[in-house]
Formats: structure tokens, sequence, C-alpha cells
């Protein structure tokens, strides 16, 4: 699984113009499924997820994780992170999860949030989605 880690000041996910998601500080991070990700991956990525060092302590370094601030957590299925890019001007997404699978384990994953964090919040599997954010930093990393 690929994760695009966002530090938000607050973002939002809405579906067909209904707002399905939203929270103050915390995080946003998208979220791929690739081909050859197995049942554990949920549970690993959860556990970076939650315990990712990316907010401030009182020295204004990073040594907070999302559970040490209480911020909120929004997951977001994006199949085109498990792209491949390597070559051409055109993705390939033969590296990407089948849908029927990408949407267990993100399902998995969201579960496995939700038992830690109960307030996390998901987008829309499969679903044609407007995701707002204000990326605070900005603050972005690649967890895989």
């Amino acid at each position: 699984m690929i994760a695009l880690l966002q530090r938000v000041s607050c973002a939002s996910v809405r579906v067909e113009g209904e707002v399905v998601a939203r929270i103050d500080q915390g995080l946003l991070v998208l979220v791929g499924v690739q081909r050859e990700d197995d049942e554990a991956q949920p549970a690993r990525l959860a556990k970076r997820l939650l315990e990712y060092r990316v907010f401030a302590d009182a020295a204004g370094k990073m040594n907070r994780s999302l559970l040490d601030t209480g911020g909120g957590l929004i997951l977001v299925p994006q199949f085109t992170l498990a792209a491949d890019t390597g070559s051409g001007t055109r993705a390939s997404f033969t590296t990407a999860a089948e849908p029927e699978r990408a949407r267990r384990l993100f399902d998995q994953l969201l579960a496995q949030c939700q038992a830690r964090l109960p307030a996390t919040q998901a987008g829309v599997f499969g679903a044609d989605m407007q995701v707002a954010l204000v990326n605070d930093g900005p603050v972005s990393f690649l967890l895989s």
C-alpha cells in the first residue's frame, strides 16, 4: 500500500456535492493499493499513519503523532497512486490491485485506524471525489 500523508489545518471530501468527511487539524491521507499488497499491509500502514511523528512538540520539532495530538484523520482511496509512471507519457495501472481486492484492503485499513482513532473518516471507494485541503507546512510524506 502506498500512502501520501499530508498534515493539514483543515480538509474535506465531497461526493456529488455532499460532504462525506471533514476535519480540522490532522492528516489527510491518499491511499493506493498495489497488486502485490497482502493482508498484513493494512495493519502495518495503520500503525505508521497513527504513530508517524509529523506534528510539532514544544520545541518546534516534529515529534508528535496523530495519536499524541488527537487530530482528525481522513483516508481517501486513490488508485492512481499505484500507477506505473516509469516510462512514456501516460500512466499504466497494471501495478494497481484489482478493484474488489483494493476495496477490501482499504476497508481493512479504515477499520484498523478506526479501532485506535474512532473519529477516522474516509472518502468513498470508487467515487468521483472532490478533495479540499490546506496543507500545513506544507508537510507531505510518501509512505510505502
